[in-house]
């Protein structure tokens, strides 16, 4: 092949500010769908290997509303961490009752989106000290607690994952505009 017919590949961002929005991604507890989501929501891009630092910083700040603490301290825990030092909990129960949470942020119900908040609301709900030691019972206890609270603040968790964001999206649209 001569050098007229390849084509270059892409070129990758080595900024220190997308390593930061695939940490705030992480912390958030963002599945793949909705990350894509916020990035073309906010950039018009699906990936954010190709965008530039102030479309990066753009997408940091959506997060940063969204609950995602930057470290200050080098070496320091995530503010989002519980406070007692333990990895969050990352059974599959305890990434639903993450989004769940994340999102009842997003409507406006929770105040505070961090993981701590959501261990507080996790040990009051199921009264274990941590979110990563209910077992199957109690996490289903707490996935339907957070969906009842879902449920009457007006949005509906009946139908497919899609219709249920598709929902989201319009209550906090809906709630946006007053």
């Amino acid at each position: 092949m001569t050098a007229a017919r390849r084509t270059a590949a892409p070129r990758r961002s080595t900024s220190p500010l997308l390593a930061k929005v695939h940490i705030a991604k992480k912390d958030l507890g963002l599945d793949d769908d909705t990350y894509r989501d916020v990035l073309e929501r906010i950039t018009g891009q699906r990936t954010a290997a190709g965008l530039g630092d102030a479309q990066l910083i753009r997408v940091l700040k959506e997060f940063e509303t969204k609950g995602f603490k930057p470290k200050v301290v080098a070496g320091s825990a995530p503010a989002s961490a519980p406070k007692s030092g333990r990895r969050p909990a990352d059974h599959p129960v305890a990434r639903k009752a993450r989004a769940m949470w994340i999102s009842l942020h997003q409507l406006g119900v929770v105040q505070d989106p961090s993981e701590s908040a959501l261990e507080a609301f996790a040990k009051r709900q199921l009264k274990v000290d941590a979110l990563q030691w209910a077992d199957q019972r109690q996490g289903f206890r707490l996935i339907e607690a957070l969906k009842a609270w879902a449920e009457r603040e007006g949005w509906s968790q009946e139908g497919t994952t899609d219709e249920i964001k598709a929902r989201l999206a319009r209550l906090i649209e809906a709630r946006a505009r007053g």
